[in-house]
């Protein structure tokens, strides 16, 4: 059983309070929220964090209590799917507890809690994760060859993840390989991660590399347009455009050679603003409207003295400020905002 610190279990939503939906000026209604747990990684992807991070102090992080409460008042204002994030959320102490908090509301206000995680420490909580709620996880894999991965990651042990993605198989957690495109990094390996996935019965999701926060390398050198790739998957496999959502970015084909589902998430190429239905919130208690935006409200000191109201007010000001669209632009020398992606919560 994995270490977990004790938390009160939240109260079920009070059905009795006026309840309004989180539906911003342009109309879009927000049912799914990611919420980070930390900003803090045992990996460094050389795509999403510079080799030297500074991370926050634990003092400046929503307490696994808050982050509960924060849930349950979420739920409460109609976001019936939670994404736990990082950072690595799995590297957080006692989330175990947070997730157990959090999956008593399944079925109950709350249609589905997840994660995103990359999958390190995932063999020693993976049955623990299922026993409180959580059904699928999406696990980021770049690379299958073992010197690759450790260069795209900077440290990782790939068959520490693959030992985790095992783990989360034999609990019955179902599992989608999310897999960063990128130019002279992985490019060549991404036909061959399909016929992995279609293998092992997952689905696969690939991603355009996103201008966020600075990194050593000119992101412009590794940046791999989908609409490419799927020109030259083509070639391969026989892709079926399916009417499959989930309620994210990811524009989803059949495989029918394996059966399974390839997903593009192509914030660049083809921009995806217009259905967008979610915020996030960082591990600090910070607000995001737009992952490509830097319009944000601080929620913590506010939560901690003006509890429930003050989520819900802070939660207005968001849905009023909430921008129409992203920013991103590859071939900018700034990304579209200085924050990193472990800090935005991925």
């Amino acid at each position: 059983m994995a270490e977990r610190e004790g938390l009160t279990a939240t109260p079920t939503p009070d059905r009795g309070k006026p309840w309004r939906s989180l539906t911003d000026r342009f109309g879009r209604t927000i049912t799914y929220v990611r919420l980070s747990v930390t900003d803090r990684c045992d990996l460094r992807c050389r795509y999403c964090m510079a080799e030297r991070m500074e991370f926050l102090p634990r003092q400046d992080l929503l307490t696994l209590e808050e982050l509960a409460e924060l849930a349950d008042a979420l739920i409460a204002r109609g976001v019936r799917r939670i994404r736990l994030t990082g950072g690595e959320p799995l590297v957080r102490r006692g989330i175990v507890g947070l997730v157990e908090a959090i999956g008593q509301h399944i079925g109950n206000g709350l249609d589905e809690l997840t994660m995103t995680t990359n999958a390190t420490q995932l063999a020693t909580v993976a049955r623990d994760l299922h026993r409180y709620g959580i059904r699928r996880l999406n696990i980021s894999l770049d690379s299958l060859d073992h010197e690759r991965f450790r260069a795209i990651t900077r440290r990782g042990d790939l068959d520490q993840v693959l030992a985790g993605i095992a783990a989360a198989q034999d609990a019955g957690l179902a599992v989608k390989i999310n897999m960063v495109a990128l130019k002279a990094l992985n490019e060549d390996e991404i036909g061959t991660m399909v016929g992995w996935c279609g293998e092992r019965g997952f689905d696969l999701s690939l991603i355009e590399t996103m201008p966020l926060g600075a990194v050593e390398e000119d992101r412009t050198n590794h940046y791999l347009p989908l609409d490419l790739v799927k020109r030259r998957l083509a070639r391969e496999y026989v892709l079926i455009p399916s009417l499959h959502r989930t309620g994210g970015p990811a524009r989803y084909y059949d495989v029918a050679e394996t059966s399974r589902r390839i997903g593009f998430i192509t914030p660049l190429t083809d921009n995806f603003c217009a259905g967008c239905n979610r915020i996030r919130i960082s591990a600090t208690g910070t607000i995001f409207g737009c992952l490509g935006r830097d319009q944000r409200i601080e929620l913590r000191d506010a939560m901690r003295v003006g509890g429930r109201d003050a989520i819900d007010a802070a939660l207005d000001a968001v849905m009023t400020a909430k921008p129409l669209r992203h920013e991103f632009d590859i071939a900018r020398s700034q990304p579209a905002v200085e924050r990193h992606m472990n800090v935005t919560g991925g």
